[in-house]
């Protein structure tokens, strides 16, 4: 499918707009109204295209970039490209995959979990969280834990709601991961009570660390 242009994508993106799928996306703050598997059906389509993927992000179309993360190709973005990128990343959804399906499998990723986790936008802080939730779970090696913890312990009560959920994520992977992490772990979910009451489904886990911790650590028992 090369040689497709920008102008014929953001036209069959336009045409399967539906009103009801729109209506449930902002509710999670997500502006755009394409099925998410119509959206991966147009990218199998399309393959690999790291040029019409650069055109379709640089366009003011939320579904347009989330095509777009599907289509690049994750190691050919620079560092001051990601972070530029985060910074653009206005919903959730694109701001979500970005990090997990571009920033994760780039050379650049250790040095943007650092720089990240320190910025002072709370958003852009929340995608160094994700990426230091990565690490405690897939390459543990040389994070300090406890030091971890205390940054979470100290801020993720008054964190905003990306950033804190980045956070609490951070801290049910450590104790999930970490058993000798995992009692302080759970202290701490339990005496900052965040996401507690947080609406759960049936049959789904809850947010909530210390119950996180423990279906998780249960279900690898």
């Amino acid at each position: 499918m090369t040689g497709t242009t920008t102008a014929e994508v953001l036209a069959e993106l336009a045409a399967l707009e539906d009103p009801r799928a729109r209506q449930v996306n902002e509710k999670h703050g997500d502006d755009h109204g394409v099925n998410l598997g119509k959206l991966r059906a147009i990218a199998k389509r399309l393959k690999t295209q790291q040029d019409l993927a650069r055109e379709l992000w640089e366009t003011d179309d939320t579904a347009a970039k989330l095509l777009a993360l599907l289509i690049c190709r994750p190691k050919a973005f620079g560092r001051d490209e990601l972070d530029r990128m985060v910074r653009e990343a206005r919903t959730p959804k694109v701001h979500d995959w970005l990090v997990n399906y571009v920033v994760k499998k780039n050379p650049h990723a250790e040095e943007l979990r650092l720089a990240w986790s320190a910025d002072p936008d709370p958003v852009v802080a929340s995608a160094g969280w994700a990426l230091t939730t990565e690490r405690v779970a897939k390459k543990p090696e040389g994070l300090d834990l406890t030091k971890l913890l205390d940054v979470i312990e100290a801020e993720m009560k008054t964190a905003p709601d990306r950033l804190q959920w980045a956070m609490n994520h951070c801290l049910a992977q450590i104790g999930i991961e970490h058993a000798e992490h995992r009692a302080r772990a759970i202290g701490i979910g339990e005496r900052l009570e965040v996401l507690k009451d947080y609406p759960t489904p049936p049959n789904c886990t809850s947010p909530f660390a210390p119950a996180w911790i423990a279906e998780m650590v249960r279900r690898q028992a």
